[in-house]
């Protein structure tokens, strides 16, 4: 399908529909979804049939409401390492196009069909358009980022450069020698492309084409974004979803907040019971997309925001949500992966000299940075332990050893994020 240019309307006419006629058209698809998943997909069946419900009971919003959310350590123990994906899909994996590994680990299953993640809208919305080149810095190995994000872009006639992430000077070289008009990452990683090539003596402005930019996988501050943009001389808009159901919400031009996408529903309910909040209070975010191969209906993601629902001067009729104001449970985001204290303790398990130990996580400079503080009765290769822990949360430390004595109070919190964002 080729879409219109970003300046000639919306990807998808939900987006600027009356809100009662757009909830009408989504309720119909989401009932459909929930006979579908009932008949299919043993998880759901399971779950609406503990809650004394049928697909035939829910017959209003606040029917659906009363399905319990499916929290992301329980699709974890479901998933039982893999071995328990069966029980979540419709038509087990001859109805799926990929399987992809985040950390946990779980597993995400690609239904069929094109963009099955949702995010051509958000790209759309952006200013993405056909004749772009765009450079994809996500990864392309195991985690669901790279491709999930470039088939939107091919769905809107863009052309990509599959770099993935790192080798910054190869990525510097290819945006110089290509016309590479449009940027797919971090935004901190776009702010390190911007140091090296100044110290190769290239301005950003002057000796690059970028025009505009899609970040995602991490916060972004307002300094940040100001800072990018201005050294670039570009716009960047940012859009959140999980490697489970993809695109949630994403920004317009107005920058009001983050719109939900038209191929979901988004709400945000009270943590532990699901009830929904009305707008301007914090909650969790629960998301169900329309998708018919893993139908994860009402995922509790563990993000904490809050809708905005007064008009946008864009024109789109969706609420917003005011970014992502932390975490229900003791787990972190960092740079699109979550951390998980058990799967640290398992890696401190692997070092007898290590006593006690916790992990801290900051954002200098508008930069996630990860310290693990360790502290030790005996020696310890702190570059084994680094390379250890980087291999199972995919995520590179800055390791700190402490004498025993500084060790923590029993019980105090393994994980602890400092972070604070403007």
């Amino acid at each position: 399908m080729e879409a219109t240019k970003p300046d000639s309307g919306f990807y998808n006419p939900l987006e600027n529909m009356d809100r009662e006629a757009a909830a009408a058209r989504k309720f119909d698809r989401l009932r459909r979804l929930i006979s579908h998943a009932y008949k299919r997909s043993r998880e759901f069946q399971t779950r609406l049939d503990a809650a004394g419900l049928t697909p035939e009971d829910i017959a209003s919003w606040d029917d659906f409401a009363r399905i319990p959310p499916l929290g992301k350590k329980q699709l974890l123990a479901l998933q039982d390492g893999g071995a328990g994906l069966a029980r979540l899909l419709t038509g087990g994996v001859a109805g799926l196009r990929r399987i992809y590994q985040s950390p946990g680990p779980l597993y995400d299953p690609e239904g069929p069909g094109p963009d099955y993640w949702g995010w051509a809208e958000a790209f759309h919305a952006a200013g993405f358009a056909k004749g772009d080149l765009v450079q994809m810095t996500f990864s392309y190995h195991l985690t669901p980022a790279g491709l999930m994000l470039e088939e939107p872009l091919l769905e809107l006639g863009c052309a990509v450069i599959p770099a993935g992430p790192g080798n910054t000077d190869v990525q510097i070289d290819l945006m110089t020698r290509l016309p590479v008009t449009g940027f797919v990452g971090m935004t901190s990683y776009l702010d390190v492309i911007a140091d090296k090539a100044r110290e190769h003596g290239l301005d950003p402005k002057r000796d690059f084409g970028l025009r505009v930019a899609f970040v995602a996988a991490e916060r972004l501050p307002e300094s940040l974004r100001h800072k990018v943009q201005d050294a670039f001389g570009m716009t960047i808009r940012q859009g959140y979803g999980t490697a489970d159901v993809g695109c949630i919400a994403y920004e317009c031009a107005a920058l009001t907040g983050m719109h939900a996408s038209s191929r979901g529903i988004l709400e945000i309910c009270e943590p532990g019971t699901g009830r929904p909040l009305p707008p301007g209070e914090m909650g969790e975010v629960v998301f169900t997309p329309f998708a018919d191969a893993y139908p994860l209906i009402r995922l509790a993601t563990g993000d904490l925001s809050k809708l905005d629902d007064t008009p946008c001067p864009c024109g789109r009729t969706s609420p917003r949500l005011a970014g992502i104001l932390g975490r229900v449970d003791d787990t972190a985001k960092v740079k699109g992966q979550f951390i998980y204290p058990a799967q640290a303790a398992a890696v401190v398990a692997a070092f007898p000299a290590i006593v006690d130990w916790r992990i801290v996580v900051r954002n200098p400079d508008g930069k996630d940075v990860i310290e693990v503080r360790l502290c030790c009765d005996g020696p310890l290769d702190t570059a084994a332990f680094a390379a250890c822990f980087q291999q199972r949360l995919k995520l590179r430390p800055q390791v700190i050893v402490l004498p025993p004595d500084a060790a923590e109070s029993p019980g105090g919190p393994r994980l602890v994020d400092e972070r604070r964002f403007d």
